[in-house]
Parts: structure tokens; C-alpha cells; sequence
């Protein structure tokens, strides 16, 4: 059956599962939103919002060369146990998010990283470029927003497609680990380094 992406959406904040999980939820349920999240939750996906809270202190620096040694990336990951840090699918996660960094040069892990100096910027120049197509001003703040959201998605990193799958998020991969695994998963900080420029790009500190 064909499922409504505003239900999918609808199930992934109410759960935080990721979007392919709530889809196969929906799919399962015929639709019905309580009868999918009852699916999530009995697969234990939706557990992982929840996991979302608790502190993480151990973990990885997963290192990522490209081809040809011009590119480089260095990401901390982190998790609740050492245990976790050492499996096949933890190290995996550095490696997508590190191929994920190298590829799209974000600015920073999420929305709440970048400098407020830097969203007033990117603003102003929405705002001015929407008076200059000669929009009323009500028309001009909700251009404007959706704008903002579009350079979110672009540059923080848990808000991108990830580039192995487009129909997925940064964060959804984060969502469907913790679920599996059974703790809590953050990225810390990242850097990427490049030949010829003249800085790197930092994740949250």
C-alpha cells in the first residue's frame, strides 16, 4: 500500500525511528498510526529516542583518508560502554559519518552548533533577496524560513541525505544503531582537512 510521507514524518517525531523503519511500520499496520508505533516499539526502535538522554563516555576517533591522500577526516563517536565501541557496527557508523563529512564539507553536527552570527547573516540575505523578487511580507517570513531550513539541511550534518541512501538522514543511521545496540550514540566533534585550504571545519566542541 502507498504510505503518506506527512504520516511517515508524523510517526518518525512521535518515535524517533528512522524513516525507512517507520514506513515499514506503517506498511505492516495498514496505516494506522497507534498500531505502528506498537510495531516500533515491540521491535525496540522506538526505544532509541528515549536512549537519546543518557550520557555518553566512551567511544572511538574513527580516521578517514580518501583516495589519493588530499582529503582527510577525523570524527569522535560516542557511546556508554566500551563494549559498544568495539563492535563491527560502532566502527562501521564512524566510517559512513566520516565518508559522509569528506564528501559534503558540513559546517557543523546540527542546527544548534552554528553560530547565531552566521543564521542572522543568512537571514538578512533570505530576507532581502525575497524583497527584491517584490514578495508582501507575509509571503517574505515564510520564504525566508524555508529557506533557513534548506541551509540546515545542507550544512549540519544529522539534518543531510546521507549519500549512500538519499531517502535517509545523518540522524536516522544515529536512530537505527542506538536501537540495535541498546545505548546511546553521539557524535562529538569532527575536522576535515583538505590540500589548498587555508582552514578545516569543525563539528561541535
Amino acid at each position: 500500500m502507498r504510505i503518506d510521507a506527512k504520516l511517515v514524518k508524523t510517526l518518525r517525531d512521535k518515535t524517533g525511528a528512522g524513516m525507512m523503519d517507520c514506513k515499514k511500520a506503517l506498511v505492516e499496520s495498514d496505516g494506522n498510526l497507534e498500531n505502528a508505533v506498537d510495531y516500533l516499539r515491540k521491535s525496540g526502535v522506538a526505544k532509541a529516542e528515549k536512549k537519546g538522554v543518557r550520557e555518553t563516555k566512551d567511544g572511538l576517533v574513527y580516521s578517514y583518508i580518501h583516495a589519493g591522500g588530499r582529503l582527510g577526516v577525523l570524527v569522535e563517536l560516542n557511546c556508554e560502554t566500551d563494549f559498544v565501541a568495539k563492535t563491527d557496527d560502532f566502527s562501521d557508523l564512524g566510517h559512513n559519518f566520516a565518508m559522509q563529512i569528506a564528501a559534503t564539507n558540513p559546517m557543523a553536527i546540527d542546527r544548534e552548533s552554528i553560530p547565531e552570527d552566521v543564521i542572522a547573516r543568512e537571514k538578512d540575505i533570505y530576507t532581502e533577496q525575497a524583497k527584491a523578487e517584490g514578495k508582501p511580507d507575509n509571503i517574505i517570513e515564510k520564504m525566508v524560513e524555508g529557506r533557513l531550513n534548506k541551509f540546515y539541511q545542507e550544512n549540519c550534518l544529522l539534518e543531510q541525505a546521507y549519500i549512500k541512501d538519499p531517502d535517509k538522514k545523518v540522524k536516522d543511521l544515529l536512530t537505527e544503531l542506538i536501537a540495535t545496540l541498546g545505548e546511546n550514540i553521539s557524535i562529538k566533534r569532527f575536522v576535515r582537512f583538505a590540500i589548498g585550504e587555508t582552514h578545516s571545519t569543525n563539528g561541535q566542541v
